[in-house]
């Protein structure tokens, strides 16, 4: 038995969007179970998004601390956005995350892990990045606004973002994946052999 992931959809015999939002919406639908039932889910849909575990030369993680209200908490996190474009190739959207929230460039780029958040209440597929060989980006800083204001920055290694993990410290699901993917991946075959920047990502198709 291979233990993979595997793509399957059940009948939908009605499906409605009692909501719908600036980037995402809500959506029910009527699915038909393995007895024959058919039963009410309810989930959010989202377009996906990118997130970046920029790596310094010092083995350092690029964070930033942000305010994350459904929870309460300022947070601190990767890089992240939207895929805002359908369609868009999640590469080039997460090098613009990293210019416009950290003013950095990376000359090396890896597919670190691909995830679903919540695959229970909503379709949120999220690529992470591991980005290499950084540098100051050149131009003026993207303006910022809304929470982006109050952002706080750190180079945070490895290893204490590791600790901070399993003590509870941290909670960003992109950071917390992130991080002990990078070191599963070091142990494993090494960084070198992640995927390339620009694999093929079924749960988000692109150009």
């Amino acid at each position: 038995m291979t233990i993979k992931d595997t793509p399957e959809e059940w009948e939908i015999r009605a499906t409605a969007t009692p909501f719908v939002g600036n980037k995402t919406s809500v959506r029910t639908d009527d699915v038909v179970m393995p007895d024959g039932s058919v039963v009410h889910r309810d989930y959010q849909v989202h377009p996906g998004s990118v997130a970046v575990l920029a790596l310094d030369e010092e083995d350092r993680v690029l964070l930033i601390r942000q305010y994350r209200h459904p929870v309460r908490q300022k947070l601190w996190e990767i890089p992240a956005g939207l895929l805002d474009v359908p369609g868009e190739n999640p590469l080039h959207a997460a090098q613009r995350e990293l210019y416009e929230e950290a003013h950095v460039k990376a000359e090396d780029w890896r597919v670190l892990t691909d995830v679903y958040t919540t695959p229970g209440g909503c379709d949120e597929a999220v690529r992470i990045f591991l980005a290499r060989d950084l540098s100051e980006a050149e131009g003026e800083r993207f303006e910022v606004e809304h929470e982006e204001i109050d952002l706080e920055y750190a180079r945070v290694p490895v290893d204490e973002l590791a600790r901070g993990v399993l003590a509870g410290e941290l909670h960003n699901n992109c950071l917390v994946v992130g991080v002990l993917s990078l070191i599963a991946a070091r142990a494993g075959d090494g960084l070198d052999a992640l995927r390339p920047a620009e694999a093929e990502w079924p749960a988000r198709p692109f150009a």
